[in-house]
């Protein structure tokens, strides 16, 4: 496992790497979260711990979630309590204030950890409805004769919630506490972007789409309906 560190500080890279470190992950640093975010589907990390300057942390939490479930640590030198309402809205799992016990985050790390661990894809069952089979074992899903599609981690858990759904309309919000495991604001624009990119891979056209259907104002369905 490993976890991604977002620091531009010299002295907190190296604190911040030896708090991670000692809870088990290996370490990759980055100073720049526009760079990290499109380097991010070929090595997804397992947790992120964001410690840049930023005037507006909440974005850049937001724009996180938009890629990843995976647990966020913000650190930041000052917080007052409503930044620390708005950045648990828009997606952070915890907000810590330096200065900071490297022992306490320590712990703090290996508990979300645990937490996100979940079940195993590997124990979940092969699901096959109308022509598609989404294989949790390798991530991948298939559709008819076409080539298999590998899903990133947000994309499987939304269409794998869809399918154990099937034929019921899911409101966005729910779709939301299951895939990204919070409930927060700007849900219907991150829900609205990974339904497009889930489109592209499984949809013969995208712009008139079978599997994944909107019920406008509402949410989103799995069709049961067989081609």
């Amino acid at each position: 496992m490993y976890a991604l560190l977002l620091v531009q500080n010299p002295d907190d890279r190296a604190v911040l790497s030896l708090v991670l470190q000692r809870a088990g992950l290996a370490v990759t640093t980055a100073n720049n979260l526009e760079n990290a975010l499109h380097t991010w589907p070929e090595r997804p990390a397992d947790l992120i711990l964001f410690a840049l300057r930023s005037d507006d942390p909440c974005t850049s939490v937001h724009l996180i979630r938009a890629e990843t479930a995976v647990p966020i640590i913000v650190i930041l030198s000052k917080v007052e309590e409503d930044l620390h309402y708005e950045l648990l809205e828009s997606g952070a799992d915890l907000v810590v204030c330096q200065p900071f016990s490297a022992r306490l985050l320590i712990a703090q790390v290996r508990v979300l950890l645990r937490r996100a661990g979940g079940m195993p894809l590997c124990s979940l069952p092969t699901l096959t409805l109308a022509n598609l089979a989404l294989d949790p074992a390798t991530r991948t899903v298939k559709v008819a004769d076409l080539p298999s599609q590998r899903l990133t981690h947000l994309e499987f858990r939304l269409l794998y919630t869809l399918m154990m759904h099937r034929g019921q309309i899911l409101p966005t919000e729910i779709i939301v506490e299951q895939v990204w495991g919070y409930t927060g604001r700007g849900y219907k624009e991150l829900v609205r972007g990974l339904v497009r990119r889930l489109r592209t891979k499984i949809e013969p056209d995208a712009a008139n789409p079978r599997f994944i259907i909107t019920a406008p104002g509402v949410g989103y369905s799995f069709s049961q309906q067989e081609e």
